[in-house]
């Protein structure tokens, strides 16, 4: 009931509003989180430390604030994602280079869309299928709260976006037989599982990474492409498209989870205040016998994509 009248009479309703005045409630949010509600400050201080270590106190507090900035403008703008219309997206996310993905859709070509929790992403996950020629398809887990996974994903999916489980991944992916698709990958997560993740070195950290793009782009011969998330300015972003591949099966193991991940390393590097640093992303144990693991992850990756 309490998350109905949340969603009913006010999350929805201040939806509506402008974003001009929307600013305005993010501007007050912000000075709550950084003089009165420090929310998750032990956790963003850390993951800045360990990931800049030529940064001194000074310089990680003043990314630590940009940060907060930037992050009470993402929560506004998911609201406003709610409801806001795709003529006012067209205006406000635009792709420099959609060239790109439309030669891969006129080959046939399937896509892999792979980037990170980089600026606005679920601008990204409303406006993609007005965006691109490809039926798009995200991969979400299911919230906690039923009915808030219900009406987020209901509004997620207005303009076409098809929003599947990641367990029923494979299954959607045989039905969409008529047209290419493109997968939208948000692959900075920490993975469930330390044993069965690709681990490189990410921000100065060893760091557990999701294969599941790699694992995809393998077993159905799909094209990667990355793309990066800029911001104009406030509330307009440009979206720009890297090929990874267009040939999964030509690469080695881990080249495509090590190309988009240091293409994504590389923007926050530049910008370190547009990634959610309140994510526990290194909460995963290194593994005792790392090298070890790598090896057979390697020997059964290549017999299950490279045997033949």
């Amino acid at each position: 009931m309490l998350s109905k009248i949340l969603y009913y009479f006010i999350i929805l309703p201040l939806s509506y509003l402008p974003l001009r005045i929307l600013y305005l409630i993010s501007d007050f949010f912000y000075v709550l989180l950084i003089l009165f509600i420090p929310y998750r400050k032990k956790v963003v201080r850390k993951n800045l430390i360990n990931s800049f270590p030529d940064k001194n106190i000074k310089e990680i507090k003043k990314i630590e604030r940009k940060f907060y900035r930037h992050f009470t403008d993402i929560l506004i703008e998911g609201v406003k994602n709610l409801t806001i219309s795709k003529k006012e997206l067209s205006k406000r996310l635009i792709v420099e280079n959609p060239e790109l993905m439309n030669q891969l859709y006129e080959k046939g070509k399937s896509v892999l869309l792979v980037s990170g929790h980089y600026n606005n992403w679920e601008w990204i996950i409303t406006s993609q299928n007005n965006l691109f020629k490809h039926q798009a398809l995200g991969i979400g887990m299911p919230l906690t709260s039923q009915f808030w996974d219900k009406k987020i994903n209901e509004r997620r999916a207005r303009n076409g976006m098809k929003i599947v489980n990641a367990k029923n991944l494979k299954e959607n992916i045989a039905l969409e037989k008529k047209q290419p698709i493109a997968i939208l990958i948000l692959g900075d997560q920490s993975p469930g599982d330390s044993m069965k993740s690709y681990w490189m070195n990410f921000l100065h950290q060893d760091t557990a990474v999701l294969f599941g793009t790699e694992q995809l782009a393998n077993e159905y011969d799909f094209s990667v492409v990355y793309f990066t998330m800029k911001k104009i300015k406030r509330g307009y972003y440009k979206m720009e498209l890297q090929l990874v591949t267009e040939e999964p099966k030509t690469l080695e193991w881990g080249e495509i989870t090590i190309t988009h991940t240091h293409l994504l390393e590389k923007e926050i590097v530049n910008k370190p205040e547009n990634w959610i640093w309140t994510h526990k992303r290194w909460k995963r144990d290194i593994p005792s016998n790392l090298e070890g693991l790598k090896i057979i992850q390697k020997e059964k990756f290549t017999q299950k994509y490279r045997s033949n």
